[in-house]
């Protein structure tokens, strides 16, 4: 494996907020273990529905005002009308909280995993979403790239054009779905500077701890699932402390080829799991300030 660079790259941690007591202690039990790692920010996800918003906003609130770590809401179009959306705006900034992270939403964040459809007087898209939170505060603004193409694009040329208009409507970063071949967000990268897309665009990296659910997830969202890579975890489906220890491995190995490339940020789906992600940051040579609990 190659060593890791004399400077450590920057961190960016995604959690989900706990839909149980048994979750919730598990999610902070992560938190307190990550946060020594002094990542640049953490983002909180959510799904539509009301209370599933509850739990990110109380959760995003509480990672910052109990670690003092930057924390990011994601905030999307789906299930709710403007003024809904924009009072949920209102009180992250209220709360302390600068940084969105600003998506139109999936399938599986409607009722029932129906289709996308724009919310009757809500935000269409997350160009208009972006556009909506400029108008709020002067938030930093996070969107999604898809190296790949979103799954429900005509076009790869549509796809990145849209996230053109998401950056040229204040976007302020991209952040990447997850890919596994590195030479997919390269070849991203020039196409997106091509298109005069400056913002950085991070790359999402997503340890595998599963692989028939990374498969799974993969066909979902159209990334490529190299078949080198499930071969790796071939024979571990019953071996969970090994296939962790591959799993920590392979992504620190996927960061280090990026980093060795110039890339110097990362943002990690933790799964709410800090084992994985707390020995991929140490084979970065990302190390806590303080011991790590």
């Amino acid at each position: 494996m190659t060593a890791p660079l004399s400077a450590p790259p920057s961190i960016s941690f995604e959690f989900f907020p706990p839909k149980t007591e048994t979750m919730e202690q598990g999610l902070w039990q992560s938190i307190r273990r990550l946060a020594p790692l002094a990542p640049s920010f953490v983002s909180v996800t959510h799904g539509a529905g009301g209370s599933t918003r509850e739990r990110t906003h109380a959760t995003v609130c509480r990672i910052q005002d109990e670690t003092g770590l930057p924390a990011a809401a994601h905030v999307t179009c789906i299930g709710a009308t403007r003024d809904e959306i924009d009072a949920i705006a209102h009180s992250y900034w209220n709360a302390g909280i600068r940084h969105l992270v600003a998506l139109r939403g999936d399938p599986s964040d409607m009722p029932g995993g129906g289709r996308c459809e724009p919310s009757p007087g809500g935000y269409a898209y997350a160009a208009d979403l972006v556009t909506g939170m400029r108008r709020i505060a002067d938030f930093e603004i996070s969107v999604a790239a898809y190296p790949e193409s979103h799954p429900e694009a005509p076009s790869a040329q549509f796809d990145l054009d849209n996230l053109k208009r998401k950056v040229d409507a204040g976007a302020t970063r991209a952040i990447t779905q997850f890919f596994f071949d590195n030479d997919v967000y390269f070849r991203f990268l020039d196409r997106c500077a091509a298109a005069g897309i400056h913002v950085p665009v991070i790359p999402g990296i997503l340890p595998i701890t599963n692989v028939a659910r990374a498969v799974e997830f993969a066909a979902k969202c159209g990334a490529s699932m190299p078949a080198r890579l499930v071969e790796t975890f071939e024979g571990l489906d019953d071996d969970p402390e090994t296939r962790r220890l591959v799993a920590a491995t392979v992504a620190a190995e996927q960061c280090q080829a990026l980093q060795a490339q110039g890339v110097r940020d990362f943002h990690l789906h933790t799964l709410n799991r800090s084992d994985i992600t707390l020995a991929t940051c140490h084979m970065l040579g990302i190390r806590a300030a303080v011991p790590v609990p």
